[in-house]
């Protein structure tokens, strides 16, 4: 009788293992998979618009939307050429094919690549969306939807804009790196890690669009030849809308205010006093921000303090062992600094873009003041043209290089 329980829980026991032990049954090898690796967004000229296909839609019988037409380029990798390694000698076959195609949505235009496809379109490894400043200009909410609903799209994903028509960026053939998307990807997450850009991906992108006291930015790029690629300053943004871009050095001042720690931007400064300058290079910076009620008005007090070097000076007259002559450089520097700060802000005002997040300060350290007179991201960007501020910033040069004389 025993033996016979003991049969029947065997059973029991190898019946409950063998949908455990059925491993990937829904599996889809990669290669099955049209791997989208990167994605430009571009409005589409007249002549692309005629050549629609009714996909998604029977020409005129239902409504299509009334929003202007877009054309996306897709770099998808080519199973079995994505290189493991280096390229070997004579090795000419492109690892990735571009496709272009045409929609009313963003969707629309995901269903008509589709349509062109063989294998499934899988965005799992999409690395960077590239959209051009006419779109950015336009808005980008028309894509943030099926974006952040897409679980397929990773959060870590690039966003940028671009200069000229993002389909060149998928065209791109850079020789540092045989597969273009990962080089364009590349360039933004490195540009974090050197100092040259504040942390930047679509998540972030999201965060700070849903929050009630930031406006968004991105980088902003601009082709250089046919392989190269300038990160040309930041795109700043009023609700999903680009308004403005800074200039490339106008970032760090950016990310001074941010109290981003990390430097990575020179300037020249003239030396007081001589017809020379010397190129100062920002190392590190500290920064505390305080608000207030100044007379019934926002107000925002900035303090940073920069730890530099100086990299190269103009001439040998300069001494560097002269202490008295580098305090006259520190002094330099941050006036310099102030007034580049003073004007960033100033111009940001204007385009009511509050990038620097001086608005999250008040929610977060006067609620009170929050609650009764703004309320919401509407009613910040009116408030945001009218707050004042102040700025103190503080130099210090602690390397002047192994050679001063």
């Amino acid at each position: 009788m025993w033996q016979n329980h003991r049969e029947i829980k065997v059973v029991i026991l190898f019946f409950i293992l063998i949908p455990i032990l059925s491993g990937c049954w829904d599996s889809k090898e990669i290669e099955k998979r049209a791997n989208v690796l990167a994605i430009g967004i571009d409005k589409a000229s007249e002549e692309e618009r005629k050549m629609e296909e009714d996909v998604s839609h029977l020409g005129k019988k239902f409504p299509i939307p009334d929003e202007e037409m877009i054309k996306v380029t897709a770099q998808i990798a080519v199973p079995g050429r994505i290189p493991l390694g280096p390229q070997q000698p004579g090795g000419a076959v492109k690892p990735v094919l571009v496709v272009k195609v045409i929609g009313h949505t963003f969707q629309d235009a995901m269903l008509n690549l589709q349509q062109e496809l063989a294998d499934e379109v899988f965005l799992g490894h999409l690395r960077i969306i590239v959209i051009s400043e006419e779109i950015a200009r336009k808005g980008t909410s028309r894509f943030n939807d099926l974006l952040r609903r897409n679980p397929e799209i990773r959060r870590t994903a690039s966003l940028v804009v671009s200069k000229e028509t993002a389909s060149k960026y998928m065209d791109l053939t850079p020789e540092l790196e045989r597969i273009p998307s990962l080089y364009l990807a590349d360039i933004v997450d490195n540009l974090t890690a050197i100092g040259k850009f504040p942390p930047s991906f679509i998540g972030l992108f999201w965060t700070i669009y849903s929050s009630k006291g930031q406006d968004t930015y991105l980088p902003y790029l601009a082709l250089k030849g046919k392989k190269t690629i300038q990160l040309n300053g930041l795109a700043y943004f009023h609700g999903d809308k680009m308004v403005g871009k800074t200039s490339p050095l106008e970032i760090g001042v950016f990310m001074a205010v941010r109290g981003i720690g990390r430097g990575g931007y020179g300037a020249f400064v003239e030396v007081p006093g001589e017809d020379e300058s010397v190129l100062v290079r920002a190392v590190s910076r500290k920064t505390r921000t305080k608000v207030k009620l100044k007379n019934g008005i926002p107000h925002v007090s900035i303090r940073i303090q920069y730890e530099s070097e100086i990299d190269e000076k103009e001439s040998a007259k300069i001494l560097l062992s002269d202490s008295d002559m580098l305090k006259k450089i520190e002094k330099e520097s941050s006036k310099n600094t102030k007034k580049s700060i003073e004007k960033l802000i100033a111009k940001t005002q204007k385009l009511n873009s509050d990038i620097f997040g001086f608005g999250e300060h008040f929610r977060a350290k006067l609620p009170q003041y929050w609650n009764k007179n703004v309320k919401t991201k509407e009613k910040w960007s009116e408030i945001y043209k009218t707050i004042t501020f102040d700025v103190k910033v503080d130099s210090h040069i602690h390397r002047v290089g192994m050679k001063s004389k």
